[in-house]
């Protein structure tokens, strides 16, 4: 794994050796605290040479003059300093990250002309080096190079900035994200050899150390629970199923908690409704959501996050063994209602089915978010670029949007209605796992509906988020870690006290 850089905050200064990186403007503009670098002619030739524009996220260098102590000056574009949001931020930084090299040391001059940036802009931009830094490599050997471009890790970074003092309290929560982050793309990294649904619940079990208050519900207390839909996936492995239930006490003592479900398959063969062969190795990734909502609880407990929220993943594999459950099949759920299974594919909203009446039944939440991998309709729908939202709830759907924008990790939002639902009534149970061939991602969600009664609930599919996701400037890796940072805004801006 990766060393983490090392981040610190100071203010303006010339920079003594290692890398030297300098914002861009669009205009080809700098600020004057970078002149210290080795001059203003320094830079302004180098923009010139280059033909720099300054577009976002743009790269140019150039050797150090002889004497300068440093070695080499990176520019960094950051496009219009008028419309940056955070996650431009994050963009930023994790290309200024990627030109650092294997130069132990580099310094920031985090700084633009006629614009005042604030700590929470230093905090994002050293957020997006994080997770650029993110590499998983533990089962290498052979450790390379790569091109020689990405940093070794444990390079110290330097940022100077107006407020130090500031920007550092402001990365103080960057940092607790970060760790959510990584904690979540490791988890889906992982083989599923690897992590299991007993190893996944020991991991869940660390967060201990940070205050959160952990439960392992084996697979007995499960069966006296009557979670028979979530029983039904995994009995087909013989690795037994978890659920583990993480709660995070920061707010008042007598206030309703927030709740995040996951779904953790961790690795989903299809069952008797096998998969086809290519591309199956993927499916180990078919726990991202369970990964993301443990992120999530790691995050808000590192950055003492002022609310109660509570985190319930069920951890399951599903394998066409001779004890797998058959197509045709029908399962009683927790909640009492029966399933038809048709598709034992289908089995994630199955594992949430029974996660989700659990949250409700025993924490009464003021609202219920689940993620899931749940299906490749909703890549068709959406491509790569945004997870499909569902809800019952329009308050609760417009907060979600605006955490997804504000952070990158965008949503849109998808109808549900009566005429989905009469899709999955079924003939021989209370409803049927598939809705047919159409609508696929509805016809899901509109199951889970089934389960959450009347308390606000939103459902995101991200399984073209979460998994095998277009790389960016500050993701590289297999794994995303989508929904910690979009839900811990959501809690920031909206549910903390």
């Amino acid at each position: 794994m990766s060393k983490r850089p090392s981040i610190g905050f100071s203010e303006f200064s010339a920079p003594e050796k290692g890398v030297a990186i300098v914002l861009v403007t669009k205009e080809g503009k700098f600020a004057r605290e970078a002149e210290a670098i080795g001059g203003a002619s320094l830079i302004a030739r180098l923009i010139e040479i280059s033909q720099f524009k300054g577009k976002l996220g743009a790269i140019a260098e150039t050797m150090a003059p002889e004497g300068a102590g440093i070695d080499r000056v990176v520019l960094v574009g950051v496009g219009d300093a008028a419309k940056l949001a955070n996650d431009d931020w994050l963009k930023i930084g994790g290309a200024a990250f990627s030109r650092i090299g294997h130069s132990s040391t580099a310094s920031v001059t985090f700084a633009l002309p006629e614009t005042q940036l604030s700590p929470e802009n230093a905090a994002d931009f050293a957020l997006g080096m994080l997770l650029r830094a993110y590499r998983f490599d533990k089962y290498k050997t052979k450790k390379n190079d790569d091109n020689g471009e990405e940093p070794k890790g444990g390079v110290k970074i330097t940022l100077q900035a107006e407020n130090p003092s500031a920007a550092k309290k402001a990365f103080a929560d960057a940092e607790a994200i970060a760790a959510g982050v990584k904690l979540a793309r490791d988890l889906v990294n992982e083989p599923a050899n690897v992590m299991g649904p007993v190893e996944f619940a020991e991991e869940a079990v660390k967060l201990e150390k940070l205050g959160v208050k952990v439960e392992i519900l084996t697979e007995k207390e499960l069966k006296k629970l009557g979670m028979g839909a979530l029983l039904g996936v995994a009995q087909g492995s013989v690795r037994p199923p978890r659920v583990a239930v993480m709660e995070w006490n920061g707010g008042k003592s007598k206030e309703k908690p927030v709740a995040f479900i996951g779904k953790g398959v961790v690795f989903d063969t299809g069952g008797i409704s096998i998969k086809p062969a290519a591309g199956m190795e993927d499916m180990k990734g078919d726990m991202g959501g369970a990964a993301a909502v443990t992120g999530l609880m790691h995050a808000l407990a590192a950055r003492k996050a002022r609310v109660n929220a509570v985190g319930i993943i069920g951890l399951v594999e599903n394998m066409p063994d001779g004890n797998a459950q058959r197509p045709g099949d029908i399962v009683t759920s927790m909640s009492g209602q029966t399933i038809e299974v048709l598709n034992t594919d289908a089995e994630g909203r199955l594992v949430l089915a029974d996660a989700l009446w659990y949250a409700n039944d025993r924490f009464k939440p003021r609202f219920m978010v689940d993620l899931a991998t749940l299906t490749g309709a909703i890549m068709v729908a959406l491509g790569q670029y945004h997870a499909g939202l569902f809800s019952n709830d329009d308050e609760l759907a417009g907060q979600l949007n605006a955490a997804g924008q504000a952070t990158g990790e965008r949503v849109w939002r998808m109808p549900l209605g009566p005429d989905y639902d009469k899709l999955i009534d079924s003939k021989t149970a209370d409803m049927k796992n598939i809705g047919g061939r159409y609508g696929g991602a509805i016809t899901a969600a509109q199951f889970l509906k089934r389960f959450v009664g009347d308390t606000p609930w939103a459902h995101l599919d991200v399984a073209g988020t979460a998994i095998g996701a277009p790389n960016n400037e500050y993701s590289q890796s297999w794994a995303s870690g989508f929904g910690v940072r979009l839900l811990d805004r959501l809690v920031r801006d909206n549910f903390e006290g």
